[in-house]
């Protein structure tokens, strides 16, 4: 992609993404320098907020978010002109029907040609969005997607708050404390179950070290 081209999606992030995230949102990030700069990767992410995608390309510098590409749910992200428009120019999303009306094959091999060009995959292995804050079970797609391409290294990252800043079915930003702590990457092996327990293990690891979670319990106390 040549600089012209990478331009926009750069000022989009620049003028509006990022000072949503670093103003509006009290962001805290660990372990920032564990997220690649270069694929093949896969950042494999609990999902609990719409903000969930911009929030982690905006971890990125400007000059590698092209390298970013979020695989992102089509009625959604799709769901008329001006958000199409938006996300597959200015975010670079690789559509996933889950309606089931295009083949997910399709979906799969443009992942594929995507870490044979050394991008960087955002999934989040839930599959969609569950309740606020909650771990949902995680499906194996992340790892037949790792393997189909040798080298490729999945990094766990864990968020928390971002639920409450944007919950599902909200419209409004609220601005809540969150967290995002990035993990150590992955490499997947023979044994998916052994590859999945790993990365559920990383991940809830991850989440208990986010201060808005252990604000969460005190707060109830």
């Amino acid at each position: 992609m040549s600089v012209i081209k990478r331009l926009p999606k750069q000022l989009f992030f620049l003028l509006i993404v990022k000072p949503v995230v670093y103003l509006l949102l009290g962001l805290n990030i660990y372990n920032k320098q564990r997220l690649p700069s270069h694929g093949p990767a896969i950042l494999a992410a609990n999902h609990n907020s719409h903000l969930d995608t911009l929030v982690l390309m905006a971890l990125y510098p400007l000059g590698e978010l092209h390298r970013v590409r979020p695989v992102a749910a089509a009625d959604y992200f799709l769901r008329n002109r001006f958000t199409s428009w938006l996300s597959l120019n200015l975010i670079g999303i690789i559509p996933l029907d889950r309606q089931g009306q295009v083949d997910k094959d399709q979906v799969f091999e443009q992942c594929q040609q995507a870490l044979a060009d050394g991008q960087i995959l955002l999934l989040f292995p839930e599959g969609s969005r569950g309740d606020p804050e909650q771990l949902q079970p995680l499906r194996k797609g992340v790892y037949h997607l790792a393997r189909s391409h040798a080298g490729t290294q999945v990094v766990p990252i864990a968020m928390h708050g971002l639920g409450r800043a944007l919950p599902k079915g909200g419209s409004m930003i609220v601005p809540f404390n969150a967290d995002v702590v990035i993990g150590e990457a992955l490499l997947p092996g023979d044994d998916s179950n052994a590859f999945m327990q790993d990365l559920q293990t990383s991940l809830e690891g991850l989440l208990a070290q986010c201060i808005t979670k252990r604000d969460a319990r005190w707060e109830d106390e």
